[in-house]
């Protein structure tokens, strides 16, 4: 009965400190004079870059928008392939009966088999490599209200990108981009 007390006890410090601590990213402020934001995805695929900060997420008036295609080659690689190599082990067991005078020693043989297998090269394939990612970017003027800072670009998210199509030139637009330049 204590232990059980007192795990609970443990339970609901922990769940108390860890709400303290937690800096409440999912909660919008809503007297915030801030559009609403636009594809802040809090995931992250591979090779992408995200600002460090809270405060990456940016605004301004959309200028242009710029979807960039994959750009691939073909390139060529060794080709490695499975090579397996099969052993067989004769294997002694024994066994013992009876104790003194009358013990009795019964042996046996079995053969033990194993495969061993490793990856060897076997001439070249060609592939296709990846020399650019898909990319999708937007174009800001007056970012971050700064009148003097036009057509900065942004490389964004697909959701974010579909909205920038859905809106009008110099429409107000608000969103985390994933890095900068395009």
């Amino acid at each position: 009965m204590f232990k059980r007390l007192a795990t609970a006890a443990v339970t609901a410090v922990l769940i108390a400190g860890l709400g303290a601590c937690s800096n409440g990213d999912d909660v919008r402020d809503v007297g915030s004079n801030h559009s609403a934001g636009v594809g802040q995805d809090s995931g992250n695929a591979a090779g992408e870059r995200r600002p460090d900060t809270a405060a990456a997420s940016v605004f301004g008036l959309r200028d242009e928008i710029r979807h960039r295609a994959a750009l691939t080659t073909r390139a060529k690689r060794p080709h490695m392939t499975k090579k397996c190599t099969t052993a067989t082990r004769r294997v002694k067991h024994t066994t013992s009966t009876g104790s003194g005078a009358k013990r009795r020693t019964r042996t046996w043989y079995s053969t033990e088999h194993s495969k061993s297998c490793k990856q060897i090269r076997s001439g070249t394939e060609t592939y296709t490599r990846v020399v650019r990612r898909e990319q999708w970017c937007v174009s800001l003027d007056d970012v971050s209200g700064d009148k003097n800072k036009d057509d900065v670009w942004y490389q964004v998210s697909r959701t974010t990108y579909d909205a920038a199509i859905g809106t009008d030139e110099h429409a107000r637009m608000d969103f985390t981009p994933k890095d900068t330049g395009c």
